[in-house]
């Protein structure tokens, strides 16, 4: 019963947050939301999106990016395990690839991707949703789970050391892999992107919650009338042209749109864009705004390859 509540909730979170978020020439435009059947993890759901945000890189990135630019985001969820890949071809050598797995605890399960890395190359971060700061500019008071309580459910407030004392409890396990493999760019848009993915996934599963009282009472069938709506008002929204949208019943065949069996390759040319390139003698910066420490393992490849790989816990209580 959890575990179908959470789906209903994260369906609604990413459809209305997408929709907020969005404005004429940015946000979030789908392409595609349609049933997918994979030979290995059976039948679940493929969706493509593009996302336009020029205006919300930082400004050394918008020197660089032309105004059309847009990342590709690819997704196969197969509840309770999806997988995520981000390209951009104005970006040669850059990709997100993100899996992951839910489970019905609080964090505990230290071996959920046992296997796919050694301890070295990981680091965990736990992403509390009651007491973890955020963006000033994304902080809503009706959104603080400090001083929520839900009207339907009688959930909250969230006190200190709630994922030990809620109960019933799901988490969100994220593996992360972060690649962009271009010399005097690479160490600013890693770091940047670290810090991102962990700001988004602390805001949306904040606002699931935070929402609860707006999706507790949807089926799933509900939830995905709502979705297909709201996307097609949001495509409006950005600007776009009528959307091509169909939340069909009829699975793809797994032929017809092959599934990631590992992180992505990279898109498009190999080479950087010459306007890209640093000058020989030009010295390397080392800061990055808004960056998000993360240990070097001393792991480089041709001098300017260092994958960065972690995983994030994101506990979120769910009622009941």
């Amino acid at each position: 019963m959890v575990s179908l509540q959470y789906r209903i909730g994260q369906l609604y979170m990413i459809s209305k947050h997408s929709h907020e978020q969005s404005d004429r020439g940015e946000g979030v435009e789908v392409v595609q939301n349609e049933p997918y059947e994979d030979p290995i993890h059976g039948s679940g759901q493929f969706t493509e999106k593009r996302i336009y945000l020029n205006n919300k890189l930082p400004s050394w990135a918008r020197a660089v990016v032309p105004k059309i630019f847009y990342v590709t985001e690819k997704a196969w969820n197969y509840y309770p395990y999806t997988i995520t890949e981000y390209t951009c071809s104005f970006l040669p050598k850059f990709s997100i690839h993100i899996e992951t797995k839910y489970e019905d605890n609080n964090g505990t399960n230290d071996n959920i991707f046992d296997g796919e890395l050694k301890d070295e190359d990981m680091e965990v971060c736990f992403v509390d949703i009651a007491y973890d700061e955020i963006p000033e500019r994304y902080y809503k008071e009706a959104e603080d789970l400090r001083y929520f309580k839900s009207e339907k459910t009688s959930r909250g407030f969230l006190q200190e050391g709630w994922r030990d004392t809620q109960n019933p409890v799901m988490c969100s396990y994220k593996l992360v892999t972060v690649k962009f493999e271009v010399w005097g760019l690479q160490t600013r848009v890693e770091q940047f992107v670290h810090k991102v993915v962990r700001d988004v996934l602390l805001l949306g599963h904040r606002q699931a919650f935070a929402w609860v009282d707006e999706w507790i009472d949807m089926t799933m069938d509900e939830v995905r009338e709502y979705e297909r709506a709201t996307q097609e008002a949001t495509n409006k929204k950005i600007g776009s042209l009528p959307p091509a949208i169909s939340i069909s019943e009829t699975p793809l065949p797994s032929c017809a749109r092959s599934g990631p069996s590992s992180a992505p390759s990279t898109p498009l040319s190999t080479e950087a864009p010459d306007f890209l390139a640093v000058p020989k003698d030009r010295p390397r910066k080392k800061s990055a705004p808004e960056t998000l420490t993360l240990p070097d393992h001393g792991r480089r490849d041709s001098g300017y390859r260092l994958p960065s790989l972690f995983s994030w816990h994101s506990s979120s209580s769910q009622p009941e």
